[in-house]
């Protein structure tokens, strides 16, 4: 089964209940490296409730999950994460629940060779009063679905890094088993746990995912730059360059121009950059 350009263009879903509570919250952060010193107050603040349960603003991206796409045609064992966009309308509370809207705003076909690129929107409010909570701009890489006929034109341009050394750097190491322990926050793609698979698909080992990189990004720019005040972060973006193996080192390298943060990050040991075009918008 191929993918269908006019069968993913009509596909639409609102009103979609999702709820969370603050075990949700706690799990979340645990699986991107928070709490790793849990003798630390301020990252003990988002893994423990005692003092009042904070939340990482990234963790949206985890309640924007869809099964908008599910069927569609592609091969899910080789869909990749590309690139992802948050807009926080408001600070996230450590339980709720809201109603999602979604639908695929873009579709680019690359080639047999190169995939398809699939740009999904998710949109949430509030269930109780439709106040909006936050936006989700995300793009999936079917690497095994180009070809199909689809429109090849090019997505927007990417967020340019300033021309200078980076101001701040955040070194934070993952763990061998953090895939293991992030695919329990909802992505259960095999690519993340079965070794076997992940050779089958040209990898030496199960990848992190994209979206615990992700968090491992906003967290870093949390910490250095925020002071672990999580009300700070109103949007969030970045393209995923490359795979991560957990285990590894990752940089994030930072450049803080007012009330814009560009970043990107780097595996430490390959000295390759894994999240690049990064940009985070800092309330004023």
């Amino acid at each position: 089964m191929a993918l269908d350009y006019d069968d993913l263009k009509s596909r639409r879903s609102s009103g979609v209940p999702i709820a969370w509570r603050d075990r949700d919250v706690m799990l979340y952060a645990l699986a991107v490296g928070m709490g790793r010193d849990p003798l630390d107050p301020r990252e003990l603040a988002f893994v423990y409730e005692g003092g009042g349960l904070q939340v990482l603003p990234s963790f949206a991206s985890v309640l924007a999950a869809t099964d908008l796409l599910e069927g569609c045609g592609w091969d899910y064992r080789q869909v990749l994460h590309g690139a992802e966009r948050l807009q926080l309308h408001r600070p996230l509370s450590d339980q709720g629940e809201i109603l999602t809207a979604a639908r695929v705003a873009r579709v680019r076909d690359l080639g047999s060779r190169r995939g398809a690129y699939l740009d999904l929107e998710v949109a949430a409010v509030r269930a109780g009063d439709e106040a909006p909570a936050f936006t989700v701009e995300r793009t999936l890489v079917a690497r095994g679905d180009g070809g199909f006929g689809g429109p090849t034109d090019r997505g927007p341009a990417p967020h340019a890094l300033p021309d200078r050394k980076p101001d701040l750097v955040c070194d934070l190491q993952t763990h061998p088993n953090q895939a293991l322990l992030y695919r329990l926050c909802g992505d259960r793609n095999p690519l993340h746990a079965d070794p076997a698979l992940a050779r089958r698909l040209d990898q030496p080992a199960p990848i992190l995912h994209g979206l615990c990189t992700w968090g491992i990004a906003c967290r870093a720019v949390l910490g250095t730059i925020c002071e672990y005040d999580a009300t700070l972060i109103r949007t969030l973006e970045g393209r995923f360059s490359a795979p991560v193996f957990p285990g590894e080192k990752l940089v994030t390298e930072m450049w803080q121009d007012a009330n814009i943060v560009s970043f990107r990050v780097r595996a430490a040991e390959r000295d390759i950059v894994v999240l690049s075009h990064g940009r985070c918008e800092l309330a004023t």
